[in-house]
């Protein structure tokens, strides 16, 4: 049985956070913002997003600010449900990733909101299909630096960037992580805590946050959402995400760097956290199927499963192994313990932001590392 623990290593130090119930990402003790606006994020990477956007001008929190906690089992307290309640702005992943959050939106009174797996391209949505019409998007980026891609994406195949997920091996809609039926809702009973479920979008990777393109949606989405809520901070919050657009920008070009040196090398993964990063970064998925699935959802993994992942990175059939350091347990260990029988450099992509960390620095260090994983 999987078991979710504090990581033993990790990427980058993390150290000293402590769940923040619903707790500022900055300063706790920090007064109100003038405006009175207050926007709660599902965790501390939203919340990072959310800040770096609108500044001081709202009072920007979050409920999981913790490298320790499971957005998957989180369960919301009563003073989540207050929070979210009284919030003015509510941003989360969905997907299933955080239901705690989505369950709070729907049963609560936030009239704003922003939902991060409806600005990917992979999203099938309530009904089936995208759940995201980029060719509505009223983000005209014509006069600024990312002129060329005017963020016209009616049909998101991502041409310039080559983020076409479906095509690149990050094909999580089946066939790589043993996904039926896209679209359809499962509620995944936790094995061994039965009180939690995993509301999972089946043949999705929510893991959205790991896809700078999707990030990039969500920063316009945001930007939108609390100009209307600030109109006199309208162009302030859209210069501070055209500030952000084109640092992720830079974070895309950098993949398509390491697509162009290593395009069609290997990659397996614990679960799939990561799983767009290296899909923008040319790489194909060859975990084993349902591995990763089950390891995610807290489930056994199969015996026949298990040695076909470790044999696989035994015999050097896998250029790089992607980690998940919150996860641990007998399958992941089994399969770390191949990775370096067999030499294979093994990266470290866990869920939340590190201390100190902002998302940028984040993924541009979870960037290098792949880099320098398939470089050795």
């Amino acid at each position: 049985m999987t078991r979710r623990t504090l990581p033993v290593l990790s990427l980058i130090a993390v150290s000293g956070l402590a769940l923040a119930g619903c707790a500022s990402s900055g300063d706790s003790e920090a007064s109100e913002s003038s405006s009175g606006v207050s926007i709660v994020a599902s965790t501390s990477v939203y919340a990072d997003l959310a800040t770096s956007v609108v500044g001081d001008a709202a009072d920007v929190s979050a409920i999981i600010d913790s490298p320790t906690v499971d957005p998957h089992d989180y369960e919301a307290t009563a003073q989540d449900q207050l929070a979210v309640t009284e919030a003015d702005l509510a941003i989360f992943n969905g997907g299933g990733y955080d239901h705690y959050m989505e369950q709070l939106v729907e049963s609560g009174e936030v009239e704003h909101s922003v939902m991060a797996v409806e600005h990917n391209h992979d999203y099938p949505g309530e009904d089936g299909e995208s759940g995201h019409d980029h060719a509505d998007e009223e983000h005209d980026h014509a006069d600024e630096e990312h002129a060329e891609d005017e963020h016209d994406h009616a049909d998101d195949e991502h041409a310039e960037h080559e983020h076409d997920h479906s095509d690149e091996g990050d094909d999580h809609a089946g066939d790589d992580h043993d996904h039926a039926d896209e679209g359809e809702e499962h509620d995944h009973a936790d094995d061994e805590h039965g009180e939690h479920e995993h509301n999972h979008v089946e043949g999705f990777n929510e893991h959205v946050w790991y896809d700078p393109h999707t990030v990039i949606h969500v920063v316009e989405a945001i930007a939108e959402e609390a100009g209307g809520l600030i109109p006199d901070e309208a162009d302030t919050f859209s210069a501070n995400a055209d500030e952000l657009i084109a640092q992720l920008e830079g974070l895309e070009g950098d993949l398509e760097t390491i697509a162009a040196d290593h395009e069609g090398q290997t990659v397996a993964f614990t679960e799939p956290v990561g799983g767009y990063l290296t899909a923008a970064a040319g790489l194909e998925d060859v975990t084993a199927d349902g591995f990763a699935e089950a390891v995610e959802h807290g489930q056994e993994v199969a015996p026949a499963t298990l040695l076909e992942a470790t044999t696989a990175l035994e015999d050097g059939d896998v250029d790089v192994l992607v980690l998940n350091p919150q996860t641990a347990g007998p399958e992941t260990s089994a399969v770390q313990d191949a990775a370096e029988s067999g030499g294979v450099p093994i990266v470290e992509y866990a869920e939340t932001l590190p201390e100190g960390e902002s998302f940028v620095t984040w993924m541009q260090a979870n960037i290098d590392a792949l880099a320098s994983a398939l470089d050795d």
